[in-house]
């Protein structure tokens, strides 16, 4: 594989500026500072010269130096020396030092005690052998701090919780802006307003439908009186449904844009929290901002997250659980006593078979817009608008590409787009031309070419018989779709693969059905045909048969020994359940019918393929020489495929 080149690894690129300290970052610094110096702001600790009971005693007490003592709180003793004492060399060094021309006043010295009946009992036993002359005055003092107490106690949590909120409001903005986390029951609902976005009905292709559908929507809102005047009502809901990559949510994108009223946006997932009661706060706080504004439109993507039936699943999470009673106070705004009239619920999900049928009812959603993958010409519409801004080759033939690409989404084809855009400029092109389509639609189809894939000889004649065998079946075979190519190239996980052409077809046969099984075990027959036995790649072969044979005998009733009966489960509902819809007599009767109708269609393919012996090693030592083998080359074996009318 060749090394991706940088067009712009010559450009010069200025050095990043140093990262600037915020306001917020110094404020907190601030903050944590002042927690450990807070402390020395109400000091109460007296002035003086710290001593010991021993120093009081021995240098000042013994001495005749104290004039009088006052016991502070009783817990600290101040000790004031004499006037005529004060200019003893003994205490004239440390008062000056601590108190330089004011020391006169005292205090002087202080020491701490332990208990006050200890310092009473020690005053006494040292004042007994001193002169009458010399023993020392005891006062007592308390002071009272009440205030700075109660302010020390306080500063610390009013810090953290200044520290917490900042910390709080920093945290719920990550990401785009949010709530914040004091603000649980607001809605996070994003308002857009008609500039604010650029999608427009000129940038929806192939949903010519819906689009009308919508579009009577923001006509309603722009001119009402033409509805209102014989007697029409606004609709209160229109529901999206439909696959994955169909247009969904690009269709509420442009609804934002065409109208000219506020959109508010936000997803199902999105009113559910940890916190009881939550979803049902954020459902009255989005309709109540809504009716606010009204006339105004409120799309939920991914309505689902919030509208499944309630009881489904009571068993396992809870008959009365946060997102039921959200969906409660849902379908009370949408169309309750108090109806929020003006404001249009747009809502879109993919999985409309799990959604309540009190949500769906007419008065709530009126309107059930079902988005189908598109058919060739709306394909040719969607390729038509992700081509705009390429620069494209004059090979690339869109109706080409439109017809090579059947069950592709919306999504999907932009994705081959973009792939082609990157796939050009990865070969050093200018343009994009129609072999990058291709190669774009192969690795989305089958995934990565793995050319440098280390594969045997004789694993590579395997694989070649096995393609070919698919190859030739299907080109025999009327009611299979029509052969493209095959290739024994390893792609994504598979060794090789064989591309055809699906008719659009709104109905199936039973052959069709059978045929297609007979076509999908070819490759496995001729293994046996040309080697005398299987080997292990007709893994996927077989996984599809086995499905697609359940389906056949479970869902359409395609056998004569179960019957006309159909198990198929249209509401989903028996999804949830543990019991199967048959007896276990009818479940070994599916069983036994399955696998007699894939041995049966395996039969049949080895017999196709025994009569065409020679075409399978034609066309297996083409695979050999060139890899990849086109319709064009089978049609020179097998001569030109006969068609069906």
């Amino acid at each position: 594989m060749g090394k991706i080149s940088s067009r712009d690894q010559g450009k010069k690129t200025d050095s990043p500026s140093p990262t600037r300290k915020s306001p917020f970052f110094w404020l907190a610094i601030f903050m944590i500072a002042g927690l450990f110096f807070l402390p020395s702001l109400f000091n109460t600790t007296p002035t003086g010269k710290e001593i010991s009971w021993q120093q009081f005693k021995t240098n000042m007490l013994d001495r005749g130096a104290v004039e009088k003592l006052i016991v502070v709180n009783n817990e600290r003793v101040t000790v004031f020396i004499k006037k005529e004492k004060i200019n003893d060399p003994l205490f004239n060094k440390d008062l000056k030092k601590n108190f330089d021309k004011s020391f006169k006043e005292g205090p002087h010295y202080w020491f701490s005690i332990g208990s006050i009946e200890s310092f009473e009992d020690k005053m006494e036993a040292a004042q007994k052998s001193l002169p009458e002359s010399q023993r020392v005055e005891i006062a007592y003092e308390r002071y009272s701090n009440t205030f700075p107490s109660i302010i020390s106690l306080l500063i610390p949590f009013i810090l953290l919780f200044i520290l917490w909120r900042m910390l709080s409001g920093r945290m719920s903005n990550i990401g785009g802006g949010g709530p914040s986390i004091f603000n649980f029951g607001k809605s996070n609902a994003r308002l857009i307003e008609k500039e604010e976005t650029v999608v427009t009905f000129e940038d929806v292709a192939g949903l010519e439908e819906a689009e009308m559908e919508v579009k009577e929507i923001v006509e309603f809102l722009k001119s009402p009186e033409k509805f209102t005047k014989v007697g029409a009502k606004i609709p209160k809901g229109i529901i999206l449904v439909g696959p994955p990559g169909t247009g969904k949510t690009l269709l509420a994108k442009a609804v934002a844009g065409e109208a000219q009223v506020p959109f508010f946006s936000i997803s199902g997932s999105a009113f559910v929290e940890m916190f009881v009661g939550v979803g049902a706060s954020r459902v009255r706080d989005l309709f109540k901002t809504a009716k606010e504004r009204t006339p105004c439109i409120v799309f939920i993507d991914e309505i689902d997250a919030i509208g499944r039936s309630r009881g489904k699943g009571a068993y396992l999470s809870g008959s009365n659980d946060e997102r039921e009673s959200t969906l409660n106070q849902l379908l009370t705004e949408m169309d309750g006593f108090d109806t929020n009239s003006g404001v249009i619920v747009l809502a879109a999900t993919n999985r409309a078979d799990l959604l309540d049928p009190a949500l769906l009812r007419p008065g709530r959603f009126d309107r059930h817009i079902y988005l189908e993958l598109p058919n060739i010409r709306e394909r040719e519409e969607i390729f038509k608008v992700h081509m705009r801004n390429l620069l494209l080759d004059s090979d690339v033939d869109i109706k080409i590409l439109a017809s090579q690409t059947p069950g592709f989404s919306g999504a999907d084809i932009a994705n081959i787009c973009n792939e082609a855009a990157l796939i050009t400029a990865r070969g050093g092109k200018d343009k994009i031309g129609k072999t990058e389509f291709f190669e774009a639609i192969d690795r989305i189809v089958a995934g990565l070419e793995k050319k440098s894939k280390i594969i045997s000889p004789q694993e590579k004649l395997i694989i070649a018989h096995h393609e070919a065998g698919h190859a030739v079946a299907s080109w025999l075979l009327k009611h299979v779709d029509p052969l493209l190519k095959i290739s024994i190239i390893p792609r994504g996980k598979s060794l090789g693969a064989a591309w055809y052409l699906p008719e659009e077809k709104s109905i199936r046969s039973q052959s069709a059905f059978t045929e297609h099984l007979c076509a999908t075990l070819a490759g496995r027959a001729a293994e046996e045909l040309i080697f005398g036995e299987v080997s292990s790649g007709a893994l996927d072969d077989l996984e599809k048969v086995t499905k697609e044979a359940y389906t056949m005998v479970v869902y359409y009733g395609f056998s004569k020994k179960i019957g006309h009966v159909s198990f198929y489960d249209s509401t989903g509902l028996a999804q949830n359940g543990f019991m199967k819809p048959y007896s276990e007599e009818t479940g070994k009767m599916i069983d036994e019918e399955v696998r007699l109708l894939i041995s049966e269609s395996y039969e049949k393919t080895k017999q196709l393929l025994l009569s065409h012996k020679a075409a399978l090693i034609q066309v297996a030592e083409l695979l050999l020489k060139n890899e990849i083998v086109y319709r064009e080359d089978i049609e020179k074996v097998l001569g030109k495929r006969e068609v069906l009318e």
